[in-house]
């Protein structure tokens, strides 16, 4: 088990993380617990309620609809971060493809912290925004590209 200490070091080095100050981290690495996933175990399945965000610690976990696989989350990556801001369902089904630890932030309990932490939501939307916008640029990248015309 990680002590809160490790688990700020770790959280300074997760993308989705990176705006949030290292003494606002320290409050999110408290509510942070740790899952142990052996390969083939599902995290998650699609259409399930979405109420937690997973960082990857080590290994592997392969997000998927169905067959058809969609990205694969290796360490220090987040996934099912929209769980921490939206409740609709979940799109993708998540399950290790070795084994794997992961930190789980769940949503509740999220929102309680940013109840009292406003830095911490002004940093993740910053990061998530900036996400969204380089997924905008590489679509219309890839639209306007001749070879896929």
């Amino acid at each position: 088990m990680l002590t809160v200490i490790e688990k700020v070091i770790f959280l300074q080095n997760v993308e989705v993380f990176a705006g949030v100050p290292s003494e606002q981290l320290a409050f999110l690495a408290s509510i942070a617990g740790e899952l142990t996933c052996m390969k083939g175990d599902t995290v998650y399945r699609a259409h399930e309620p979405s109420d937690a965000l997973y960082l990857v610690l080590d290994g592997a976990v392969k997000l998927h609809i169905d067959d058809r696989e969609i990205t694969t989350a290796g360490a220090r990556e987040a996934f099912g971060t929209w769980a921490l801001f939206d409740d609709e369902p979940r799109v993708t089904s998540a399950t290790a493809v070795e084994d794997t630890r992961l930190l789980r932030i769940d949503r509740e309990d999220f929102v309680d912290l940013l109840a009292d932490h406003v830095q911490i939501t002004q940093a993740i939307l910053k990061t998530m925004v900036s996400r969204l916008r380089n997924l905008v640029d590489r679509v219309g990248i890839e639209r306007e590209s001749p070879e896929r015309q």
